[in-house]
């Protein structure tokens, strides 16, 4: 399972790679959920990670393709590996609309993948649940599918979904070939039950922030999450 660290400013980025990040995630927390920052914030941390895989949020849609095509395609071109964009309007018809645009113009950049996200509090924002967004993704050239919340109040994935949806939602992905990734106000106390549902990415902010996504990560806290999630359960 990889581990994906969010930062919003470049000085973050040292931090998370010492801790032992997978993958450098740029978002701009102030924007939303899977809120987008500038372009040369991507261009920034994309200089500091190297080799590292970056990805980068573009923001959380309503229905405008063509908005979020170029915001796909700016991120795509900044340097960003795997563009994540989340929905939140309702409709699976729309969603693959939506999707195929945003595919299309991260995917005209060699190399670039999409990652599509639905909320697990779905029905509180009036948005496509993660399981409709099963249902059209492969179609639309998505390579990750991602469940994450939409509302940030402290509530976490897990008081919207259970684990037996979950499980469901990462098997289904894994059987029509798309990886999954899980995220939702994680802390180290979820980790039992994300092993269990094995998705094949955990993305985290708040918890190795301190609590508070607002705040700086935090190199110490990043390890203590790496060093819970590598750690094999005793018999």
């Amino acid at each position: 399972m990889k581990l994906l660290i969010s930062i919003a400013k470049p000085s973050e980025v040292g931090a998370a790679l010492r801790g032992g990040a997978d993958i450098i995630d740029v978002k701009n927390p102030g924007e939303g959920s899977l809120g987008a920052n500038f372009p040369w914030v991507i261009k920034e941390a994309k200089k500091i990670a190297r080799k590292k895989t970056l990805s980068a949020a573009i923001g959380d849609f309503d229905f405008r393709p063509g908005t979020a095509s170029l915001a796909a395609l700016g991120a795509a071109m900044a340097g960003a590996k795997y563009v994540k964009v989340g929905l939140k309007f309702d409709g699976k018809e729309r969603a693959k609309e939506f999707l195929e645009h945003v595919s299309r113009a991260v995917k005209s950049v060699r190399g670039k993948k999409v990652v599509a996200a639905a909320y697990a509090d779905h029905e509180r924002l009036g948005t496509i649940s993660p399981f409709e967004l099963l249902d059209v993704a492969l179609d639309a050239g998505v390579d990750v599918v991602m469940v994450d919340t939409g509302l940030k109040d402290g509530r976490t994935t897990f008081e919207f979904m259970s684990d037996g949806e979950l499980a469901d939602f990462v098997s289904g992905a894994r059987e029509a070939g798309m990886k999954t990734a899980l995220a939702g106000c994680l802390g180290i106390e979820h980790l039992p039950r994300i092993k269990k549902i094995a998705p094949d990415i955990v993305g985290v902010r708040s918890c190795v922030c301190g609590g508070s996504r607002n705040a700086d990560v935090k190199e110490e806290l990043v390890k203590e999450f790496r060093r819970k999630l590598d750690e094999k359960k005793k018999d």
